[in-house]
């Protein structure tokens, strides 16, 4: 997987250490990331944030900023998937986009995960992305017609997700992201904040004993 303009990763206990790295975002790059400035007020969750856990009384809130094209993401996905299994009744865990550049086809994951999240399926493409990224990742050319198989196979009204991967409302929803992620300092793949404070956890356990921590303040 390519390493230049992005976060170096080391897998620890199959996680993904990640190491910032500055972002160049140009209107005319070829790997198809969005023009973005710094959101003059950036905030870590907005209540059109993707929540991938709704506890019904949060005690702590979990936010990654993430590529979907990013190995190091990649990694961290099972880590993630693991944390909400055992604190989704407690702990609300958000997703927002960042695509990097020199990623071909990042940008465009992150439009298909709107576009699905447009009817009630983000989720469901989250995770597909993810456990196919192997498949599809590091292509030199687009892969728009396998993220619409992924939409296919998630029984989506076809022409509803052409039209949203199409709009540019759904690329303005994932810029918004990346607004607020550059606001907020971040400047590689995955970035993390747990309460509004930027974690770099090591592994699994290392996250674990982080959120056991927080849990466990009056």
């Amino acid at each position: 997987m390519k390493k230049h303009l992005f976060i170096a990763a080391v897998l620890v206990a199959a996680f993904a250490a990640a190491l910032g790295s500055f972002l160049l975002f140009r209107p005319d790059s070829p790997s198809g990331t969005l023009d973005a400035e710094p959101a003059a007020q950036a905030m870590l969750v907005r209540e059109s944030s993707h929540r991938l856990s709704r506890p019904e009384r949060s005690e702590l809130t979990v936010v990654e900023f993430l590529d979907f094209e990013c190995e190091a993401c990649g990694a961290v996905y099972p880590v993630v998937e693991r944390l909400r299994e055992r604190y989704g009744d407690r702990v609300t865990f958000v997703a927002r986009y960042f695509p990097m550049p020199g990623h071909r086809n990042g940008e465009l994951a992150a439009r298909a995960a709107e576009a699905a999240a447009q009817q009630g399926k983000f989720e469901q493409m989250y995770s597909k992305l993810f456990t196919t990224q192997a498949q599809w990742g590091e292509a030199k050319e687009s892969k728009e017609a396998v993220f619409r198989g992924f939409a296919e196979e998630l029984g989506l009204d076809m022409a509803l997700f052409d039209k949203a991967l199409k709009d540019p409302a759904t690329a303005e929803r994932v810029r918004a992201d990346q607004r607020d992620g550059l606001g907020l300092g971040v400047q590689g793949t995955p970035t993390l904040f747990m309460d509004g404070e930027r974690v770099t956890p090591g592994s699994y356990e290392e996250f674990k004993a982080l959120i056991d921590e927080r849990l466990s303040r009056p």
